[in-house]
């Protein structure tokens, strides 16, 4: 379907490893990129990004918004269609607070180890995502 100037929605896939977790029409995103996050609207400019993990907000066709919780990974937007290709995305009413909770408490115990720089930024991405599925798993109590 050709996509007018005068259209004001997107094409958008939410790809993860495990499942398509988004496909549809989307009216803008908002994303966890490096230095905090963008909104993508329609008609953006073509780009490729690196998302970090975080909170990422998607107004659906029908004004809906839906939220997921995703992992580092990268963002396409050319010619009004998105894709987003993610580790893992969650639903944050889905996530387990408690098993959050241990990935946390294991990430921090790993980084205050003296390990390889590799390591080091390896459990500092595990905090990282781990921070951001309990934040967003916060509203759901």
């Amino acid at each position: 379907m050709a996509m007018g100037l005068t259209e004001s929605t997107f094409g958008l896939e939410v790809i993860a490893s495990d499942k398509v977790f988004f496909r549809g029409q989307a009216q803008a995103m908002n994303l966890p990129v490096i230095g905090g996050p963008w909104m993508i609207l329609p008609h953006h400019e073509d780009l490729i990004a690196i998302l970090v993990p975080g909170l990422m907000t998607i107004r659906q066709e029908d004004g809906t918004e839906m939220e997921a919780v995703v992992s580092s990974g990268m963002v396409e937007f050319v010619n009004n269609s998105g894709k987003i290709f993610v580790h893992s995305a969650e639903n944050p009413a889905d996530i387990d607070r408690v098993r959050a909770e241990e990935a946390k408490a294991r990430a921090e115990e790993r980084l205050r180890q003296k390990r390889s720089i590799q390591e080091y930024h390896l459990n500092e991405a595990a905090l990282s995502r781990a921070m951001s599925r309990l934040k967003a798993a916060s509203k759901y109590e």
